[in-house]
C-alpha cells in the first residue's frame, strides 16, 4: 500500500525530525534541568520560545510539500514540484534551520552543553547531506527552477525579505 503524500509527510514527522530534535535530545538530556546558561534562568524562556518557534517552522514547512509538492520530505518519495513558498522564500532548508533551532532551544532551555555538542554533529551531517546529495538532485529534478532559486535564496541564513519566483 502507497502512502498518500499528506500521510507520508506526517510519518516521516515522526521519524525524522521527531528522532532527530525530540528523542534524541531526550535521550541526552533526560529534559533535566541543569544550572542555566550564564547563571540566568531567563534564558530558559528564550530556549522555550526557540522551541516553539522551530515547530512551528518545521509543521509549515511540512504541510508545504505535501500540499503544493504534492510529495514528502522523504528522498524516498520526493516532491513533484520545488517547493518554493513560506518559509522556502526566506532560506532554502527551513526544516533543517529549524530542527537546529529546537535542538539549540533545548540546549538553552535545559542548561545542556551536550546538546550544543550534538547541535554540532547535526548542522555538520544536514550540511553535508545538503551539499553532497540534496542540492544536486534538486539541480538535476528541476533545473532552471532551482538554479534560480539557489541564486536568490541563500542555503542556512534566511533573507530579509522573501524572495519572489518572478524575481530571477
Amino acid at each position: 500500500m502507497r502512502l498518500t503524500p499528506v500521510q507520508g509527510t506526517i510519518l516521516f514527522f515522526f521519524l525524522a525530525p521527531g528522532t532527530v530534535a525530540g528523542l534524541i535530545p531526550w535521550a541526552i538530556t533526560g529534559w533535566t534541568f541543569e544550572p542555566a546558561f550564564l547563571g540566568n534562568d531567563a534564558t530558559r524562556f528564550a530556549g522555550a520560545a526557540l522551541v516553539f518557534a522551530a515547530l512551528d517552522i518545521v509543521i509549515d514547512s511540512f504541510a508545504r510539500f505535501a500540499v503544493t509538492g504534492k510529495g514528502t520530505p522523504s528522498p524516498t518519495n520526493p516532491t513533484e514540484t520545488l517547493v518554493v513558498e513560506g518559509f522556502y522564500r526566506h532560506v532554502r532548508n527551513p526544516m533543517y534551520v529549524a530542527v537546529l533551532t529546537a535542538i539549540l532551544g533545548q540546549a538553552v532551555l535545559f542548561g545542556s552543553d551536550h546538546l550544543l555538542v550534538y547541535a554540532a554533529a547535526v548542522f555538520a551531517v544536514f550540511h553535508a547531506f545538503i551539499v553532497l546529495y540534496e542540492e544536486p538532485t534538486l539541480a538535476r529534478t528541476f533545473p532552471d527552477a532551482f538554479k534560480a532559486y539557489r541564486a536568490a535564496v541563500p542555503r542556512w541564513l534566511p533573507r530579509l525579505t522573501p524572495w519572489q519566483p518572478s524575481q530571477e
